[in-house]
């Protein structure tokens, strides 16, 4: 078959996980890897990972089917970072989809779920890597069963994650640590760290394990 990936952003910490992908999807296919959507060249199957926009209608139509893999149990918790919101929930199995992307928002067929498990220690990173692998297990799993595979219409209640932003890594002087270790966990000390104020300064705060 042919099959494209589009990850909008060449950055993305996804990016080694799509580099295993692509490894193990070229043995038996065709493969195209872009970084914008107006280099997607159409084929059977196209796989948007981590991609940051909106994929626009006229590219959809270009393949037989396009899916997206998302950290949570669709229709709830669609949006933006769903698996760093339930992580901050107290959440310890996340549900992950892969389904059709369609116009409307996370809104198409669900074709495979699984489950992300953590401990309830893992940091930013490792709970990364448990994302990376079972993107990978879920899309070949889609891609070796592809012309089986029937799509289920989403049920239930539907709900949205907020984009997050630098205001929601702030940390509360006036609580515990343990209060506040799931933040901790879902920081990335680089690009987002937590941070406090006090006296009107603000301190970064970054973490790792010994």
């Amino acid at each position: 078959m042919n099959i494209s990936i589009l990850t909008d952003n060449p950055n993305s910490w996804i990016i080694p996980y799509v580099e295993e992908l692509k490894k193990n999807l070229s043995k038996k296919h065709q493969l195209s890897h872009v970084f914008n959507a107006v280099d997607l060249v159409g084929g059977d199957i196209n796989l948007i990972l981590s991609c940051e926009k909106i994929l626009p209608t006229k590219y959809l139509k270009l393949y037989r089917s396009s899916i997206v893999v998302h950290p949570s149990k669709v229709p709830h918790g669609k949006g933006w970072s769903p698996l760093a919101w339930q992580v901050l929930e107290g959440c310890n199995k996340i549900p992950v989809s892969l389904f059709e992307a369609v116009e409307s928002v996370d809104a198409g067929d669900v074709y495979l779920v699984d489950y992300i498990d953590l401990n309830g220690h893992e940091l930013n990173e490792e709970i990364k890597h448990k994302q990376g692998l079972i993107t990978i297990k879920m899309v070949e799993e889609y891609v070796n069963n592809f012309e089986n595979l029937k799509g289920k219409p989403q049920s239930g209640e539907e709900s949205f994650y907020q984009k997050r932003t630098k205001k929601y890594n702030e940390l509360d002087i006036n609580k515990t640590i343990a209060d506040q270790f799931n933040l901790l966990r879902i920081v990335d000390n680089e690009r987002y760290p937590a941070f406090f104020v006090k006296d009107g300064i603000e301190y970064t705060v970054k973490i790792y394990k010994s």
